[in-house]
């Protein structure tokens, strides 16, 4: 991949991790509700999200789930009951406090964050989609393929490390104004909402 061409991806890969979207809501609950330090591992699971969409895609199946009518809409539906599910799970979520008397957020495995971050990006048709519309136009195919797909990967891993920190650690801030469970509870169900708004939101969409 020529320098230029990378210079133009580079840009595109900013754009599309800031873009609002499942992602960030969970990037921003996680921080919201388990501090910046464990929230994070939401992010780390983002990440393996998005490297199973590339797979997915530079292997070809993303091609064969985008030409398949029935295999897209098992992958679409799922990650539309995934992302509903989580909405309720966080509408429903005890208004209890976040944080301890010494300051640490409540305690939640890293093990099921990072889950949670990847079921998010990995069931997502909408990404498998994107990939595939995008990616051909900054591929040089007069050269080696496996080399262009890391450098695209090793992109997208950085901007979306550096967005969803951010994005984490704004919510992470929260954490101290939230002293009465009226607060907490009407952060739970603004996140809440907004899994489910962007469950509505995959559920529209077509190929």
């Amino acid at each position: 991949m020529e320098f230029s061409l990378w210079l133009a991806f580079f840009a595109a890969s900013w754009a599309i991790s800031i873009s609002p979207g499942a992602g960030a809501v969970a990037a921003m609950s996680a921080g919201l509700n388990h501090g910046f330090r464990r929230g994070y591992f939401t992010t780390l699971g983002l990440i393996l999200g998005i490297w199973t969409q590339l797979l997915v895609v530079s292997l070809g199946l993303g091609a064969l789930v985008a030409a398949s009518s029935l295999a897209f809409a098992v992958v679409k539906w799922l990650g539309v009951a995934y992302l509903i599910w989580l909405g309720i799970k966080q509408w429903r979520a005890p208004a209890t406090p976040l944080v301890t008397e010494s300051g640490d957020a409540k305690q939640v495995t890293r093990h099921s964050m990072v889950l949670r971050g990847w079921m998010i990006n990995a069931v997502n048709p909408k990404g498998t989609v994107f990939l595939l519309a995008v990616m051909p136009q900054f591929l040089d195919l007069s050269r080696p393929l496996l080399p262009q797909y890391l450098v695209i990967t090793a992109t997208l891993t950085f901007t979306d490390l550096v967005v969803m920190a951010g994005y984490t650690a704004l919510a992470a801030r929260v954490l101290r104004a939230l002293k009465t469970p009226s607060h907490i509870r009407a952060l739970n169900r603004v996140f809440g909402s907004l899994f489910v708004v962007a469950g509505t939101m995959l559920a529209g969409f077509k190929r």
